[in-house]
């Protein structure tokens, strides 16, 4: 096969579309995230996330549906019935949970954020500061390490679902 012919090939396309995905998780949970989170003053650092959140959530949306359409003939999604289902459901947990951070967690988390700003004036003391905190500060406390827990589930899915895939393509070598 030329290496033009190799254009149409799906493959590639797909092992792209899976290292892109896992290493952008692994990166923004691991490194990026955790760096950025030591280096930078709190403010900062929740501006960067709320600009860095919506493009790796979508990312985390589109790569899936990127992943199903290019898969090959040798795939584990076309080769067997049982591989095949196990890496549909695979890819639709990636998916689904990118998508819930894009249009519902990580919006609603943006919001708590703003919540907080405005009580944070009305206090005159930051969220993060040592307490005591209103009443009103401290249930927005809580209610933004809610809304952080069940991102950050969502991308431990992502993540764990993209691991699993690697086993299945792995068994594919």
């Amino acid at each position: 096969m030329s290496s033009f012919a190799s254009l149409r090939d799906p493959a590639p396309y797909h092992l792209l579309a899976y290292g892109t995905l896992l290493g952008s998780t692994i990166f923004q949970s691991f490194i990026g995230g955790v760096v950025a989170f030591r280096v930078l003053p709190r403010p900062q650092f929740a501006s960067l996330q709320t600009k860095i959140f919506p493009v790796y959530f979508s990312l985390q949306t589109v790569l899936p549906i990127a992943l199903y359409l290019t898969a090959p003939p040798s795939s584990p999604l076309t080769s067997s019935p049982v591989g095949g289902s196990t890496a549909t459901a695979l890819i639709a947990a990636m998916g689904v949970a990118g998508l819930a951070n894009l249009v519902v967690v990580g919006p609603a988390t943006t919001s708590v954020m703003k919540e907080r700003k405005h009580q944070e004036t009305r206090d005159g003391k930051k969220s993060y500061d040592a307490g005591p905190h209103s009443a009103e500060m401290q249930a927005l406390n809580r209610k933004f390490a809610v809304m952080h827990g069940v991102s950050s589930a969502m991308n431990l899915v992502v993540l764990g679902a993209a691991v699993a895939y690697a086993f299945l393509i792995g068994a594919r070598f």
